[in-house]
């Protein structure tokens, strides 16, 4: 089977340049509604912290950088670390999110904490005033949530007033009843449907858009494989996804929030009020790191060169085509492990290819190797070229592994999922068991996992994963 590549330009992960950030007209509404109490509840904490301390406690004047409106520069600099950090917690966009009081609470004291570590760097002389940050630290709690109650008491009374539009993706049999549920609800409205079993089909999400839906219900999604395009083709428009029970099986739900939706058990999985930014985050990230990685590394780079070389006659990189975002062909870089001919011998050996399905080329002990090509393999130097085809934008640091065109051609249909977003140098397959796993169908699902349940937090945890894994060797040759 072979390969045709994608329409799409760009990573699913990646937001719409017109949309860095996202809300409907009635959550700007309460949105707004809920940074005015934050605002109102912290000014009232810091006014009163003030008013008790100021005669025997004030602010040093190294903490008082500019006043505005009669109020010190601190408050401003707390204020609105806090308010970010809440908007980064989805307070301000979810309905559920903005009574979770708990970790209001929590956001607040780690803002209080960090200034307390990054006081003591500033300067470890500078003795802040206790009773006034303590005062203010506690204040901000207690006014933060007061007020916030206070809003989801008003909050509960303005749904009535909405019109929610609503997209339902179910089987045949289910949509009329969802839909009757749906409509015995005043704030929500039917705007489309579409069976479960076109869930991937590009008419179908095409639908959602032109509806003009703010969430989408689903009903026993597709399998696994395919759950993920739908999310993330969702959260790139700002459009919630819920999933009633019988979805929560197929579709990894680490992301999503319990929520009682016209009566009905469902798991919200909402987009990120800033869309985007960590994925905007994780490709400067993969510049700024390759670009520091050739430069630190361009001894090493130049050593493996020559002793390369030396080793066997022939170039010292190997370039090979690759299957990259979308199904577009690119040259991926590698230092030689092989004798120069290895891709012409490849085919006398498929014989002896140890991977079950056929579709990854294995074998533990490749006649073709080179005798510094297991040192390479072995450490993954050999994979270092490959920095520069980050600095090119075809690679990330993290992602599923670019595989030659000879194993795309072998792919099932839900195999060619991977190609959604960038390949990377390293990913799960990698650190899970490297050349040791021999079905192909076990390295998609663990590319799958890791799109469905991407964050920059999981590719942190892979990059140092992979380190302590190549410092041992484990499943390499």
């Amino acid at each position: 089977m072979s390969f045709k590549p994608s329409k799409l330009l760009s990573d699913i992960r990646a937001p719409e340049k017109s949309k860095f950030f996202h809300l409907g007209v009635w959550q700007w509404q309460i949105g707004l509604a809920l940074l005015l109490s934050d605002i109102l509840a912290l000014t009232i904490a810091w006014q009163l912290a003030r008013a008790l301390n100021q005669f025997y406690s004030p602010i040093p004047d190294q903490l008082v950088w500019w006043t505005w409106f009669g109020i010190p520069s601190l408050f401003w600099i707390f204020g609105a670390i806090t308010i970010l950090f809440f908007a980064y917690g989805r307070l301000y966009n979810s309905s559920t999110e903005s009574k979770n009081y708990v970790k209001a609470a929590k956001l607040i004291s780690l803002v209080y904490l960090s200034f307390l570590v990054l006081s003591y760097f500033y300067d470890p002389k500078l003795d802040p005033p206790r009773s006034l940050f303590f005062t203010a630290w506690v204040g901000s709690i207690f006014f933060t949530l007061g007020l916030r109650i206070i809003m989801s008491f008003m909050i509960k009374v303005y749904p009535k007033n909405i019109i929610v539009p609503v997209f339902i993706i179910a089987p045949a049999e289910k949509i009329q009843k969802l839909g009757e549920t749906l409509e015995k609800r005043s704030h929500y409205k039917i705007v489309g449907a579409a069976l479960s079993s076109t869930t991937n089909a590009p008419g179908t999400f095409t639908r959602i858009i032109e509806s003009g839906a703010l969430e989408v219900l689903a009903a026993q999604l597709p399998e696994t494989e395919l759950a993920s395009a739908l999310y993330w083709q969702l959260r790139r428009e700002g459009i919630a996804l819920r999933l009633i029970p019988s979805s929560i099986e197929m579709f990894h739900h680490s992301r999503g929030t319990p929520e009682i939706f016209a009566g009905l058990p469902s798991l919200r999985v909402e987009a990120p009020l800033f869309l985007g930014w960590d994925y905007r985050l994780k490709r400067w990230l993969d510049w700024i790191g390759s670009f520091i990685g050739i430069l630190l590394l361009s001894p090493l780079l130049i050593g493996v060169s020559i002793a390369i070389k030396i080793n066997s006659p022939g170039p010292v990189f190997f370039k090979q085509e690759r299957i990259g975002l979308h199904g577009k062909v690119f040259q991926m870089w590698k230092f030689r492990t092989m004798v120069s001919n290895a891709e012409q011998l490849q085919a006398a050996l498929e014989a002896e290819n140890q991977s079950k399905d056929g579709v990854m080329f294995k074998i533990k002990k490749d006649p073709r190797i080179i005798p510094i090509g297991h040192f390479l393999r072995r450490t993954s130097i050999d994979e270092l070229p490959q920095l520069f085809n980050i600095l090119l934008g075809q690679m990330s640091l993290v992602g599923p592994r670019p595989l030659p065109l000879r194993d795309v051609e072998r792919f099932q249909s839900w195999h060619h999922i991977r190609h959604q977003v960038l390949p990377g140098i390293t990913g799960l397959w990698q650190i899970s068991g490297r050349s040791d796993i021999e079905d192909f169908d076990d390295a998609a699902r663990l590319d799958l996992y890791y799109i469905d349940n991407w964050s920059l937090n999981l590719d942190l945890d892979i990059l140092i994963e992979t380190v302590r894994i190549v410092l041992f060797g484990k499943g390499a040759y």
